[in-house]
């Protein structure tokens, strides 16, 4: 596995003309990776757009290396860093305190009868954001208390598909931090990501280990 960053270039309107939609930074994402376009066989891959520091940044998690030159498509040349993340999900341990971040599609399903498939619909206050993620939290391998993160943005991305009307995504950004209850479940949420959209720019998280 590994995460790679790369500077968006923001400053050349020009070169990021196309990036008006999460699609088109998914469309980015993929032919990052050539050849598994050639060889019609497309890995799982997860990404997220960061600001830090008033620059913007892809971040992307995936099996193999992305091909330099279309990752930095639209970058900032010389920008783009690739590291092995095998090695630091390898010293994961139950009980580590890590410091997260993650971008989220929190939406909450309605029952429809016995029978019926739900109707989900996007959740957009506070608290139920926060809940949505706390529901999710043991089961994905980790502990979460409500004094310990925070909904730090919160909006819509818009997505565009071909023939197709554009449509708006709920997003929620969260950051604090976590204790990590079961290594191989955590393990799986961060090179699989967690909920919905996740070809979109949502569910990747990154973690950073406390220092005591």
């Amino acid at each position: 596995m590994y995460i790679s960053r790369v500077e968006i270039d923001m400053d050349d309107r020009k070169k990021i003309r196309d990036l008006t939609h999460v699609g088109a930074y998914h469309n980015w994402v993929e032919r990052s990776f050539p050849s598994e376009i050639q060889e019609k066989s497309r890995s799982r891959k997860l990404w997220r757009l960061d600001a830090i520091g008033g620059k913007s940044y892809l971040l992307v998690v995936s099996e193999t290396k992305p091909e330099l030159e279309m990752f930095e498509r639209y970058g900032v040349k010389g920008s783009v860093q690739i590291k092995a993340y095998h090695h630091f999900l390898f010293s994961l341990q139950k009980g580590n305190r890590m410091r997260f971040r993650v971008v989220l599609n929190p939406v909450k399903t309605f029952s429809k009868g016995v029978g019926n498939r739900g109707e989900t619909k996007p959740i957009y206050t506070t608290e139920e954001q926060m809940n949505y993620l706390i529901e999710r939290a043991e089961k994905n391998g980790f502990l979460l208390n409500a004094e310990d993160f925070s909904v730090v943005e919160k909006g819509n991305v818009v997505l565009k598909k071909a023939n197709q009307s554009s449509t708006r995504l709920n997003k929620a950004v969260y950051e604090g931090t976590l204790t990590i209850s079961d290594v191989e479940l955590f393990k799986n949420i961060l090179t699989l990501g967690m909920g919905k959209h996740k070809a979109y720019g949502f569910g990747m998280m990154t973690v950073i280990p406390m220092v005591d």
